[in-house]
């Protein structure tokens, strides 16, 4: 039987989701959960790889089992395996013909940023941080350049495995709380730090150093070295996945703990 999964975790305790050699990852860690469940070595596949620090507030995986178990033994049965910093939120069956990865068709991040004079502690590490002064409304006019479908190669870090750097985005927003900015993210497909990369770019332009337009330009010049370094993991959050609705999935964005 194939299966779909829903999980959240922090990424502070991990070197990123994939499974690397003597590294904790977060994808290790749950398919040691799901093999001591089903009691046969299980491979997962996910929606989206996230670096380390990165955190998953609903990652979309598949696995295939030849062993038959209720669907609260996928939930709260592997969730015992697992350590406190990954949860499974939802287990369902699934048709052969689905794949977590190949029949995505959106995914949508969100970044947690502190504009205040005094770094989090209570959210260290799950939020990022600027401590400079910033001009909000200079960065929603930036943000609005990123929609449509654009050659990204000014946001692709030089290790970046994709085919192509040529995405849609189809939502690049923020929205300010009183000290914290929330900026939502969705594309077809993300580019390796492409959203830490552009939350840099924001925040260059908040500071001051460019005007908004200065943004389409950096698009334009389809260039990495011409745009600001790239920014801290720590408020970054893989938010939810879109499937088509024959897979009827619950895996689009929800907010679970308030902010995410």
């Amino acid at each position: 039987m194939k299966y779909a999964l829903a999980v959240e975790y922090d990424g502070r305790a991990f070197y990123g989701w994939q499974v690397q050699k003597d590294l904790p990852t977060v994808q290790a860690a749950l398919e040691l959960a799901l093999s001591q469940m089903a009691g046969e070595t299980i491979r997962v596949h996910a929606a989206g790889r996230t670096d380390a620090g990165v955190h998953g507030a609903r990652q979309i995986v598949h696995f295939e089992t030849q062993v038959n178990r209720p669907l609260t033994a996928w939930v709260r049965g592997v969730n015992s395996f697992l350590p406190d910093s990954v949860a499974v939120l939802w287990a369902k069956p699934v048709s052969d013909d689905f794949h977590a990865r190949f029949s995505a068709f959106a995914r949508h991040y969100r970044y947690l940023l502190l504009n205040h004079p005094v770094r989090p502690a209570l959210w260290s590490g799950r939020m990022g941080w600027a401590f400079y002064d910033l001009d909000f409304e200079a960065m929603q006019a930036g943000v609005a350049y990123l929609l449509g479908q654009h050659d990204f190669t000014s946001f692709r870090a030089a290790e970046c495995q994709a085919k192509s750097p040529v995405k849609t985005m189809t939502r690049a927003s923020i929205q300010k709380e009183g000290n914290l900015i929330i900026c939502d993210f969705s594309a077809d497909a993300f580019l390796h730090h492409m959203v830490r990369n552009i939350i840099g770019a924001l925040l260059h332009i908040g500071k001051g150093n460019d005007k908004p337009e200065w943004m389409a330009e950096l698009i334009l010049a389809k260039d990495r070295t011409s745009a600001p370094p790239t920014f801290m993991p720590d408020g970054l959050y893989l938010a939810g996945v879109s499937y088509p609705p024959e897979y009827a999935l619950a895996s689009e964005p929800e907010s679970r703990h308030g902010l995410i």
